[in-house]
């Protein structure tokens, strides 16, 4: 074989590899199966709290970490669970950071997303200087799904979200819900 037919020979053979693995990266990223130990549905609303004292901020978060996106604040999860929440088509990690939200968990809002998370899955723009999320109308809830994917190591209850009025953050639990599901969510 000539040197000639030889590159014409590896060419072809590169553009065939690189059409399967373009065909295979593009199919991958359809649907991604996510595997949980529990998942749910609940209100979320936002919150952002940096220790400024602005827009309700309550300090910094329960967990020690800085606030950031992906912190999340449950009234009863224990700290440091992992999950994503689920929201029109789009797919966000977080981790339990704080404890929250107060009152609005007795009326259902199980969980309260940070400000970038919450402006990400609207579409919305996270406003530094307000704390707060732009261009959503003024949507402060949304319904949202929730797979926890690992079990803080503390104290908090490893089941469905209860209110914060029932005490369920300053309790150790011993027998927590493992569902063992496994979803297909659109990959982000």
């Amino acid at each position: 074989m000539s040197a000639r037919l030889r590159s014409v020979a590896m060419l072809a053979a590169s553009a065939v590899a690189a059409m399967t693995v373009g065909a295979t990266t593009a199919h991958a990223e359809t649907d991604v199966e996510q595997r949980g130990v529990l998942k749910g549905s609940t209100t979320a609303s936002y919150f952002w709290d940096d220790a400024s004292g602005r827009a309700g901020d309550t300090g910094l978060p329960a967990a020690g970490k800085p606030m950031q996106k992906g912190l999340a604040a449950s009234p009863s999860w224990p700290l440091m669970t992992e999950g994503y929440v689920l929201y029109q088509g789009k797919k966000l990690p977080f981790f339990v950071g704080d404890r929250g939200p107060g009152d609005p968990s007795n009326r259902g809002v199980m969980l309260d997303l940070d400000a970038k998370t919450f402006a990400e899955l609207t579409g919305g723009t996270f406003n530094s200087r307000t704390l707060g999320v732009d261009g959503v109308k003024g949507q402060g809830h949304i319904k949202v799904d929730y797979i926890i994917t690992k079990w803080g190591d503390g104290v908090g209850k490893k089941s469905y979200p209860v209110a914060f009025s029932t005490g369920a953050w300053s309790e150790k639990d011993q027998n927590p819900v493992i569902q063992q599901v496994s979803v297909k969510v659109p990959a982000k």
